[in-house]
């Protein structure tokens, strides 16, 4: 699996966000209409690092950012495309964007899942992460949950 740095507007990258809102849309359904606040998306100018994790075909897969969140840097838009699951691709995914915050200084990164997530939950816990209070702005969004993890 080779995971490549790729500007935020990357056309493999967009279609892989594309297909998590999808996904996120089913999962949250009920959430349909909520007013999440303008901090839930993503500021190209606040991304510092997005990758692409591709098979050795050059299939793009999997797709990661992290961006500044005030003094934060945060993992946003993990994603892994459902066929290439559990097969290393997120694990990957996560070395590379802790390597980007690391290089940039950062001490930690943190993010944000949801609760109907056990799947990420499951990942995230297993690679190191640990829970943290949910900070904003996703203390105005239910199901919010946060993670941590040192990268120094």
């Amino acid at each position: 699996m080779n995971v490549e740095t790729v500007e935020w507007d990357d056309p493999s990258a967009e279609a892989l966000r594309a297909a998590m809102s999808r996904e996120m849309d089913e999962r949250y359904a009920d959430m349909a209409g909520f007013d999440f606040p303008e901090d839930f998306s993503v500021a190209r100018d606040s991304v510092v690092y997005t990758g692409l994790a591709r098979t050795e075909e050059g299939l793009a897969v999997g797709h990661i950012a992290l961006r500044r969140l005030g003094g934060e840097m945060e993992i946003k838009r993990m994603y892994v495309a459902p066929r290439h699951r559990g097969n290393g691709v997120a694990v990957a995914l996560l070395e590379a964007a802790e390597s980007a915050a690391a290089s940039a200084g950062a001490e930690r990164v943190v993010l944000q899942t949801g609760d109907r997530q056990p799947d990420a939950v499951r990942l995230y816990e297993r690679e190191g992460y640990t829970r943290i209070p949910v900070y904003p702005p996703y203390h105005l969004v239910p199901n919010s949950l946060c993670y941590q993890k040192r990268v120094t």
